[in-house]
């Protein structure tokens, strides 16, 4: 178990009626990408919500190198290295992708966000977000306010402030949506070095990019994991495969 870094066991919760996360239990391991896939409505938004502490859960807990963070809030998670970055973007469009990063070290060093302002001028921080910025390829666009920054700039900035929280397990929802075929091409890239620094946990819809970039593959069906396994073993799962006609067709 040295090898697991983020570990969910018997994750439950109801919204009324409705089992969205049935329990469900997976490892996320170093080194790896461990992607959650399922037709709409499977309940992977519920569990990324339990994972990040948006959602508490009825029953489970859920175990972040070796420490139990169920009943912590989000932003201790984060700053134990729980990274999010968002299906819908969460960035702050009048900030500079500078300014953006320089929050995320921010939360880091536990600070409030009211600081901002004048930390803004600080050198070891500028620093510090022009390096972040540089891994991902957006130094030149350092001073762009975020509303301004391409779609797949501002992927790239989610990972960057993902980055400034050095984690211990990054969390990506559908990084990959709204992305054109070069986008996704360099971003599938990235990511498969990414998970040398921290594994990854992705919720994803594009079977290409999940099968180029998945280690191991869990799959989400109301609410419970039919299958976990690698890419050969869940194209040629028959419980998979029949969960996805009408929906996305072959796997």
């Amino acid at each position: 178990m040295d090898d697991v870094v983020l570990d969910l066991r018997g994750m439950c919760r109801s919204f009324g009626a409705l089992k969205a996360t049935d329990d469900v239990s997976l490892t996320v391991k170093r080194g790896e990408i461990h992607a959650l896939i399922g037709p709409n409505g499977a309940g992977k938004s519920t569990l990324m919500g339990l994972v990040a502490g948006q959602i508490a859960p009825d029953a489970g807990s859920v175990w972040l190198a070796g420490q139990e963070i169920t009943r912590l809030s989000t932003a201790k998670r984060a700053r134990l290295g729980l990274a999010r970055s968002f299906q819908v973007s969460s960035l702050i469009a009048e900030y500079s992708a500078r300014r953006n990063v320089m929050l995320a070290l921010q939360t880091r060093e536990g600070h409030s966000y009211r600081f901002l302002r004048p930390v803004a001028f600080d050198r070891r921080l500028q620093r510090a977000a022009h390096d972040i910025l540089a891994r991902v390829g957006l130094e030149a666009r350092a001073s762009v306010e975020a509303a301004f920054l391409s779609h797949g700039e501002r992927r790239l900035l989610e990972i960057a402030i993902a980055l400034a929280l050095k984690p211990q397990c990054f969390l990506l929802d559908e990084p990959m949506a709204g992305l054109g075929v070069e986008g996704t091409a360099q971003l599938i890239t990235f990511l498969q070095d990414l998970k040398q620094q921290a594994p990854i946990l992705l919720v994803e819809h594009d079977m290409d990019a999940v099968f180029k970039l998945a280690d191991r593959i869990s799959v989400l069906v109301y609410g419970r994991i039919i299958a976990t396994g690698a890419v050969d073993e869940i194209r040629a799962n028959p419980a998979v495969r029949a969960a996805y006609l009408g929906e996305e067709g072959e796997l």
